[in-house]
């Protein structure tokens, strides 16, 4: 996976390596370039069946635009859970060292595709990953999230709606916000480390949420 430098030569580009949006042309991948253009096509804009209005996710728009995304491909498979798990480890560090001023922090996210983990095995894996980070991520007010192909998790607006299908499986970490009042309701223990983050303004979302259902 070349990457160029500004002399033009090319540099190997390691496996898990975190880059912005704006850099991904430089890799001769087609694994990172599908990633980017799911991430491009499909979480920064609208879709009809979403059943609310604005892109799939609010804030990937505004944070690539900000350069505070960063795209990973990881080579692991079903049998590689330690090299996956060290470098969703790796994310958070990655997502805290994202350059962006202070009020801007929230935006930060980190997508990482494993294209070899597509079977049932690797979703398995990453599913095991994602549990093994639950708590790690609640204690830092971060969430961490999985999309794969066949994702039966349903849409928040509408029921009919699977919009956590991805090309390639995806593990993300991004930061837990204000908004994610409807997650926190489905989840005691997210919801906890929601209203420890937002006690008052928390609080209300929450309450016009369910007064909403």
């Amino acid at each position: 996976m070349p990457m160029p430098t500004k002399t033009g030569k090319t540099i190997p580009a390691a496996d898990g390596r975190f880059i912005g949006m704006k850099d991904v042309e430089g890799f001769a991948d087609p694994r990172m370039t599908a990633l980017h253009g799911w991430v491009e096509s499909y979480l920064m804009n609208s879709h009809p069946d979403l059943g609310r209005t604005g892109a799939v996710c609010p804030f990937t728009r505004q944070a690539a635009k900000i350069d505070t995304v960063r795209l990973a491909i990881s080579n692991a498979g079903a049998n590689d859970e330690d090299k996956a798990f060290a470098l969703i480890r790796g994310a958070f560090g990655a997502l805290e060292s994202i350059p962006c001023k202070p009020a801007m922090k929230h935006f930060r996210t980190v997508i990482v595709g494993f294209p070899d983990c597509a079977g049932a095995d690797g979703i398995a894996m990453l599913k095991r990953i994602q549990r093994r980070h639950r708590f790690y991520s609640l204690a830092r007010a971060r969430m961490i999230g999985m999309m794969h192909a066949g994702s039966e998790d349903r849409g928040l607006w509408n029921p009919d709606f699977r919009p956590l299908r991805s090309p390639m499986p995806v593990l993300a970490v991004r930061h837990l916000v204000e908004n994610d009042a409807p997650f926190a309701a489905l989840h005691p223990a997210l919801m906890v480390a929601y209203l420890a983050r937002f006690p008052l303004k928390g609080t209300r979302r929450l309450v016009d949420h369910f007064r909403s259902r």
